[in-house]
């Protein structure tokens, strides 16, 4: 890299996905904007042609007259040679196929067992996370062999899983994990705002929140703008709204979008515990004892947000391939426009450019006081140059404490089951989890059904 002024050129960044339609493509549009930036994205992905295509996306921007950084972007077929001499590393990858993203949403299905993703916890996330596993051992490895230094950026699910791994296996890596649910729990403060308060024109940014749970389970113990206490205001939020729920608008209505939600289970969280859950409702219903928010489709209804099918997302995908075709082809213009994402305001923060605040995903090392050390938790950390040092955030109150130190036991002995090949304890955990309310037969037959159904990507 090289200094100059209040600019940085020849960064090095590696993309590991780098075939993405989405996560990519917003890198790619952020970097675009930035002029204190200028350097090299490699794309490596198993989806060679995908890479190839995103090559062709991201240096087509170099010859627009509204691009503010011309960034290089260069396919790798080589996980090894992507990775040399990286400063940055990015890794969004689909751990398997949708084939296998099927067996985790809808195989449950047939015992009863309903997940709004299953991508996190649930049975889902946790045979999803037996799988992932062994990529991020591979990436843990080839990092540590090329780029010891580099920072690595984790976009990837399970969150918590796939940073078990990557600091298990390199424990001198300097790998944060990136989620953008608390940025939308801050937009809804906005909306709080505005509507008890008549305050308008307020950016997420400016709501000063305290961060603390695990990823997709995460909790707000103080919220601010100004000089005003947001706690207070939210009650009145959550007693106006709790029945009919509220939805920010953003991108529709609940019951045609598997993105968007009326927020009803985190207004019953918050009655519940007097703490402001600060995840999309689809993630925080998972999390809870299986009859709460999605014992079935008619208890997911009512609570007002949807289950995110997987025949869903192979519609989606055929939208982003021909968006994809159109791209490369020249028969549409690639927009650039801000993806609302931190990943290059970090990159800044560990240059030097500018002093950064925000959640991210990081082993405890005593920003939860109440957490084990080690443990993968969520809170805000300060970035600066070459330095990410998490905030102290204090300690959950016991009954959600209780709650995610269940799920912290279950992703840790998946990471080891996967480790060591111990079936039984990858069992154990899926056992564990709160949604399978299952007998231990029914369990077994279950988790051998899904095993199999992804064992191309196994050795239990």
């Amino acid at each position: 890299m090289k200094f100059m002024g209040d600019k940085v050129k020849d960064i090095k960044i590696t993309y590991i996905g780098g075939g993405s339609r989405g996560w990519a493509w917003s890198l790619m549009s952020d970097l675009a904007m930035e002029k204190q930036l200028l350097g090299t994205v490699k794309l490596y992905d198993i989806d060679y042609e995908a890479a190839v295509n995103n090559e062709k996306i991201g240096n087509a921007l170099a010859g627009r007259d509204d691009v503010k950084s011309k960034w290089i972007y260069k396919v790798e077929k080589d996980l090894d040679e992507a990775l040399k001499g990286a400063d940055f590393v990015v890794i969004s990858i689909l751990p398997g196929t949708f084939n296998e993203m099927a067996s985790d949403v809808h195989t449950p299905e047939h015992y009863g067992i309903y997940q709004s993703v299953g991508d996190t916890v649930g049975p889902g996330g946790l045979i999803r996370g037996l799988r992932t596993v062994p990529m991020y051992v591979k990436f843990a490895k080839a990092i540590e062999k090329n780029c010891p230094k580099a920072w690595v950026i984790n976009y990837t699910n399970p969150m918590s899983i796939c940073m078990k791994a990557l600091y298990t296996v390199f424990p001198k890596i300097k790998a944060f994990g990136c989620c953008h649910e608390v940025f939308h729990t801050q937009t809804l403060l906005t909306h709080a705002l505005k509507d008890l308060e008549g305050i308008e024109d307020v950016k997420r940014e400016e709501i000063k929140v305290n961060v603390l749970g695990i990823n997709h389970f995460t909790w707000l113990d103080h919220a601010s703008y100004k000089n005003i206490d947001l706690m207070p205001i939210y009650k009145k939020f959550v007693d106006k709204y709790y029945v009919e729920g509220y939805e920010t608008g953003k991108t529709g209505n609940w019951m045609n979008d598997s993105f968007t939600c009326a927020n009803r289970v985190k207004f019953d969280l918050f009655r519940r515990y007097g703490l402001i859950a600060a995840a999309g409702d689809r993630h925080l219903a998972e999390f809870m004892q299986g009859n709460w928010y999605v014992e079935n489709p008619e208890t997911v209804m009512h609570w007002k947000f949807g289950l995110t099918t997987v025949s869903w997302r192979r519609r989606d995908l055929e939208k982003r391939l021909e968006k994809s075709r159109a791209l490369v082809n020249g028969e549409k213009e690639f927009e650039i426009k801000p993806s609302g994402e931190d990943g290059v305001k970090q990159i800044k923060a560990l240059l030097g450019l500018e002093d950064l605040v925000t959640n991210v995903n990081l082993p405890n090392q005593g920003q939860i006081s109440n957490i084990g050390l080690g443990n993968i938790v969520e809170t805000n950390a300060l970035f600066r140059k070459d330095q990410v040092i998490p905030l102290m955030a204090g300690e959950l109150p016991g009954a959600i404490q209780s709650i995610v130190t269940r799920h912290i036991c279950n992703q840790n002995d998946i990471v080891e089951a996967a480790l060591t090949k111990d079936r039984r304890k990858a069992f154990r955990a899926f056992a564990n989890d709160p949604l399978v309310t299952l007998s231990l037969e029914d369990a077994k037959e279950l988790f051998n059904q899904m095993i199999k159904n992804t064992e191309v990507y196994l050795e239990l």
